[in-house]
């Protein structure tokens, strides 16, 4: 077991399939929460090469979910769970339109393998605007009318990461679904926390690794919790924290949320947010990582942007522990 693991010590542990699995923050929480992958995917070698890196005794496998075939993997049938981090659906995609729109046939996707793997429970997390906006409703119209097809009962709600001891405020769309009669028998994640976790509370150590004298300074007025931390587009421009009002944001904790860091700030840095940019230092990767809820072992594979990217799109491994320690007690039940 590598240094700092929790993982949930049941004589019975629970079988899972993950897919979209990114850097595995889904997966991670999931394992601490007493469930052994049995196989991930994900259609990022960069993030295959993560889950191989932090986990090699799990089964990775670099393919799209819309190509994946449960026949050649049967390993994957009538497990526990299901549970997919996916790419974010946008109100504007329409589950009758014949143009292609990726992340809803990704979507799409994740509900036909449930029919091909039939899981004792599916998980999926997306953005919380699919739970709440009425825009969205046709997509929760097909999601629910095909699972109930299926012979599951759904719930949806909305979780927020700042609940269960992230410094961030990330607010996240759930869907839960159970045959055999158990989402009777599941209540949502009550929060962890009866307070939530600060920016500088999270990072304050860290701002001082390389001796900058003012990293306590700068911690005591960064007292709330991150903006939600964005990944954003794996196919253009570099590193940032999030759009203009995260960066605002950032930007009165002084912090430079346009760029990311290669490393924290040094003795001789001047921390002067009445300077803009040049007197705010920005974070480095491995304390975005700490803003997501992720160990400080968990290792994140390729080059700054890359490995920013990843992190920013990952589900918050505390908010993954939480639905799989919900999870597991319904089906426990």
């Amino acid at each position: 077991m590598r240094t700092g693991q929790t993982i949930d010590t049941r004589a019975t542990r629970l079988r899972s399939v993950g897919v979209c699995a990114g850097a595995g923050g889904l997966a991670l929480g999931l394992e601490q929460a007493g469930f052994d992958p049995v196989l991930l995917l994900d259609n990022r070698p960069v993030a295959c090469e993560t889950l191989r890196a932090n986990r090699p005794a799990w089964h990775v496998l670099d393919l799209d979910l819309r190509e994946f075939d449960p026949v050649e993997h049967q390993q994957t049938y009538d497990v526990d769970l299901l549970a997919a981090g996916l790419p974010r659906v946008k109100a504007t995609a329409s589950v009758h339109r014949s143009e292609r729109d990726d992340e809803l046939e990704v979507l799409k996707a994740a509900i036909m393998l449930v029919h091909g793997v039939r899981p004792r429970a599916l998980l999926i997390e997306n953005v919380p605007d699919l739970v709440t906006k009425p825009t969205y409703g046709p997509i929760r119209t097909y999601i629910t009318e095909e699972l109930v097809h299926l012979g599951y009962a759904l719930r949806w709600f909305v979780l927020n990461a700042a609940d269960f001891g992230v410094a961030q405020d990330r607010k996240q769309g759930v869907l839960v679904a159970f045959r055999d009669g158990r989402l009777g028998s599941f209540a949502p994640p009550e929060p962890s926390v009866t307070r939530h976790r600060t920016v500088g509370e999270a990072l304050g150590a860290s701002m001082g690794a390389r001796g900058w004298a003012g990293a306590a300074g700068w911690a005591a007025q960064a007292d709330r919790p991150a903006p939600t931390l964005v990944g954003g587009s794996w196919n253009r421009g570099g590193p940032d924290l999030g759009p203009t009002g995260s960066k605002r944001a950032w930007a009165r904790m002084g912090v430079d949320g346009a760029t990311v860091a290669d490393e924290v700030p040094g003795p001789e840095f001047d921390w002067d947010p009445a300077r803009g940019r040049p007197g705010m230092m920005p974070l480095t990767v491995r304390q975005a990582a700490t803003l997501q809820g992720f160990p400080p072992e968990w290792e994140f594979s390729g080059g700054k942007t890359v490995r920013y990217r990843q992190v920013g799109h990952a589900t918050p491994p505390p908010v993954g522990r939480a639905l799989g320690e919900a999870i597991g007690a319904a089906l426990g039940a």
